[in-house]
């Protein structure tokens, strides 16, 4: 599938809209292009907070669910004014998949900003080999 980056950047705010944030009120959408086709995560609170699942590992562990895992592109939206960046877990969740990946970064004013998974974490933990 070859959408724009406006288009994925779209996908990923509409995402957010089915965020599970009764508990924070943070609603965050992603969408991630694996193998040719579009997987969207939203973000799923729960009141015991360390089980909560963000949007990033939301939309790959449904990638990862359909076998898809040659990863192309990933945008993050958050519906507020601010650009959000994936936490260290989704990153680290990210670098098992891909030693690098193109982000875009959303706000719900339309901002974008463009960056790469070696960027915001150019050292992932890693084996020894």
């Amino acid at each position: 599938m070859k959408l724009t980056d406006k288009e994925l950047t779209q996908l990923a705010l509409a995402a957010a809209e089915h965020s599970h944030s009764p508990y924070s009120h943070f609603r965050v959408g992603a969408a991630l292009i694996a193998d040719g086709e579009v997987f969207f995560g939203t973000n799923i609170e729960n009141r015991s907070y360390g089980v909560t699942v963000c949007a990033e590992r939301t939309a790959v562990f449904t990638a990862v669910a359909a076998v898809k895992t040659h990863f192309e592109r990933l945008a993050v939206a958050s519906p507020n004014t601010e650009l959000i960046t994936p936490c260290g877990i989704c990153r680290q969740v990210l670098s098992e998949f891909c030693d690098d990946l193109k982000i875009l970064l959303v706000n719900s004013e339309g901002s974008v900003q463009k960056t790469t998974l070696k960027k915001l974490y150019p050292r992932p933990f890693a084996r020894k080999k």
